[in-house]
Order: structure tokens, then C-alpha cells, then sequence
């Protein structure tokens, strides 16, 4: 039997087997087929959730897309997040001429091919994504984001041996090692929890034999989860949205207006000051982030001109007009969605095809308006203290 597998029995007489896939790796797909042809379990689960299932079966999805309905809806930053992981393994899988996360695609076919029930075992995305982001904290969420945009401009070859090792238990702890040292936050939702999930939905799939095609980082997990009961409810609630974030998201400009506006009562000229700080900070490096994704002239403008007063009601961003004006100006056509699974594998495709600049110019614009209250705020109140000293 393949290092890749394993066989775990519970005391329902029910047979588990479990196969440690590379979601990019050619011999994980052969592997998932022979042990399905073999076994002809009852059920065959694989590491996908009901989004993901539908984008495999759908390739085509992204044409779907309504990028606006994107926008408004805050989702911007998660899908651009997803385009950025997905260009990673995208890049490996053309690398060694396999599709990526064929191995999910054999284990659809080949349970199909047996009239075996298919269970999707994992989570969804949306709620992992949420539990992450709600973890990290806003350092944290700035450290994630720049970790992924770099990855896009790797360029790192790897064969397919390595990635057959990178499947080994030893490698796999000393990954998972280095993986909690720079992120230690983001283990517990990325991995303990699905791990805990997985476990659970494999277990209760039914019939007593069932093949489970899973990640090979998340075999330990459901070898050490499985003979205990999940709550699967608990791991599929979005986590509570403190108030604490709210209540500063609003103090800060509330106590920016009142800073300006007593300056402005005391006096007139250190308030002009204070206001056009205010403006500039906000402005340009708004701006610069919109101009930084290769927004439209007008796109730039707009995001210079919001910056300012977004920044000043927690209701609003910068990002989210600026991306709004360049979808108007630039449209994403047919064939930005046709091209898209190829534009993600390259830094020149991300800002050449109109959807991910669109979603480039929204994250971007709001990391610069970000900075640009920090900055301004900060001048604010330095010009504030001058005066009333």
C-alpha cells in the first residue's frame, strides 16, 4: 500500500481510507483512480465544498460574474485572494502539464463510474476565509495580503519528485512547522478546524466503506479527529463581529471632525492646515494605489477626491467608487472571463485583464486610503498640539 494511503477502521465496522493527495501532482490523480477502481467504496468524499464543486463541474463560472454586485457586496478583497492562491498552484500544475486539483476531479469521475455516493467533505470557503481574516487582525490582514500579492511574481520551479516528498509525514510536520511560526493565528481555521470538519463528514458518509481524497496536510488532523464527534454547527458559525471595531472605526473621524473644528474655532489659518493635510494624505496615497493597479486617469481622480470624506464615514471607501468608476470606463469584457484562468498564472496578466484590475484597484485604493488616515490623522493631531501649545 502507497505511503500516500491509509486505513482506518471504526467501531461501526466501518472502513475509512484515506488518500494524501499534492493538489498538483499527476501521480495523486492516478492514484485517487486506482484505489476508487479497487475499493468500489459506497462513498467517495473529496476536499471540496459546494462553491468549489461548482467552479469544477463549471469551469466557465467566472463569465457569470457580476463584478459590481462583487463590489457592493465587500467581496472584493476575498475573490482577489482567491485568484492570487489559485494562480500559485495553477502555475505548478501547467509546470508538470496536469490540471489543478485534477485529483478532486478523478475522485468526481471515478465515484460516477462506480455508482458511488459523492460527499463534499470540506467546509465552505467563505467561512474559512471569514474565521482567517477574523483571527489576524488588522496587521495581520496587511502581513497575509502582501505574503500572497508576492507570491504571484514567483517564479520558483519545483518536480515532481518534490512534490511527491512534499506528501511525506516528516516534511509535512516540518511545513505545517514553518506554516504556524509565520502564521500562527491562521492554523486553527485553515487547518485544526477543517481537519475537525473533514473528519466528521467523512465519518458520517454513508456505507461502510468510504474512500476520502483529502489534502495530504490534513491526514494527521483526521486520523487524530476522526474517532471523535464534531460539532459541525459550532465550525460552520461566521465568527461573532465585535463591536470594538466599530465603535473606533467611528470614533476616529468623529474625534478627527472635532479636532479640525476646534482648531478651526481657535484658529482659522492652523485649521486650513489641518484640513489640507487631512485632504492630501488621504488623496494621494489613495490615489497612488488606484494609479499603483493602473486605474483609468478618471479612476485615479475619483479615488483622490473620496479618500477624504470616506475616511470619515466607516459606511463608505474609496476603493469601492474607484472600482465602480473603472468598471464603468472599463468594462470587463468576454474575453477578460474567457482569458482569466490564464491571465492569473502571470504579475502582467493580473493588471492587463480588466476584472482583476478592477479588483486590484479596489484593495489597492483602499490600503492607500488606510494609510493615508493613519498618516493624516497623525498630522492632524500633531498640528493640533502645536497650536494649542
Amino acid at each position: 500500500m502507497s505511503q500516500n494511503i491509509s486505513r482506518l477502521y471504526l467501531e461501526d465496522n466501518k472502513e475509512i481510507i484515506l488518500i494524501g493527495t499534492a493538489h498538483v501532482s499527476k501521480q495523486s490523480a492516478e492514484e485517487v483512480k486506482e484505489v476508487i477502481e479497487t475499493e468500489k467504496p459506497d462513498s467517495v468524499c473529496v476536499e471540496l465544498d459546494e462553491q468549489r464543486y461548482k467552479s469544477i463541474i463549471n469551469p466557465n463560472h467566472w463569465k457569470q460574474m457580476d463584478i459590481f454586485k462583487v463590489i457592493k457586496e465587500k467581496r472584493s478583497t476575498f475573490l482577489l485572494i482567491n485568484l492570487f492562491i489559485s494562480s500559485t498552484q495553477k502555475r505548478l500544475a501547467k509546470q508538470l502539464g496536469i490540471q489543478a486539483g485534477q485529483e478532486m476531479i478523478q475522485g468526481i469521475e471515478s465515484s460516477k463510474e462506480i455508482g458511488a455516493n459523492l460527499v463534499l467533505a470540506d467546509r465552505s470557503i467563505q467561512t474559512t476565509f471569514s474565521r482567517v481574516w477574523h483571527n489576524i487582525g488588522f496587521l495581520g490582514k496587511l502581513k497575509l495580503l502582501f505574503v500572497i500579492f508576492l507570491s504571484i511574481f514567483s517564479d520558483e520551479k519545483i518536480t515532481e519528485e518534490e512534490l511527491e516528498k512534499m506528501k511525506s509525514q516528516d516534511m509535512l510536520n516540518a511545513m505545517l512547522e514553518e506554516f504556524t511560526q509565520v502564521f500562527p493565528q491562521l492554523k486553527i481555521p485553515l487547518v485544526d478546524e477543517r481537519d475537525q470538519y473533514l473528519a466528521q463528514k467523512i465519518k458520517k458518509a454513508s456505507g461502510n466503506k468510504v474512500v476520502a481524497v483529502v489534502g495530504a496536510a490534513h491526514v494527521p488532523g483526521i486520523k487524530k479527529e476522526i474517532k471523535k464527534e464534531q460539532d459541525l454547527k459550532a465550525l460552520d458559525q461566521l465568527p461573532p463581529k465585535s463591536k470594538t471595531p466599530k465603535i473606533i472605526a467611528w470614533a476616529i473621524p468623529l474625534l478627527i471632525i472635532s479636532i479640525i473644528g476646534y482648531t478651526f474655532y481657535t484658529n482659522p489659518s492652523a485649521g486650513v492646515d489641518q484640513t489640507i493635510t487631512w485632504i492630501l494624505w488621504n488623496g494621494l496615497l489613495s490615489a497612488t494605489g488606484a494609479a499603483l493597479a493602473l486605474g483609468h486617469p478618471i479612476t485615479i481622480f475619483t479615488a483622490f477626491i473620496v479618500a477624504p470624506l470616506s475616511s470619515l464615514n466607516p459606511l463608505m471607501a474609496a476603493g469601492w467608487f474607484a472600482g465602480i468608476v473603472q468598471a464603468i470606463i472599463r468594462r470587463p469584457r468576454v474575453e477578460d472571463f474567457e482569458k482569466l484562468a490564464e491571465d492569473v498564472l502571470t504579475v502582467k496578466g493580473f493588471w492587463r485583464n480588466n476584472l482583476t484590475r478592477i479588483l486590484l484597484i479596489v484593495v489597492l485604493t483602499n490600503l492607500g486610503s488606510t494609510l493615508g488616515t493613519m498618516i493624516g490623522g497623525a498630522n492632524v493631531f500633531r498640528l493640533f498640539l502645536e497650536n494649542i501649545g
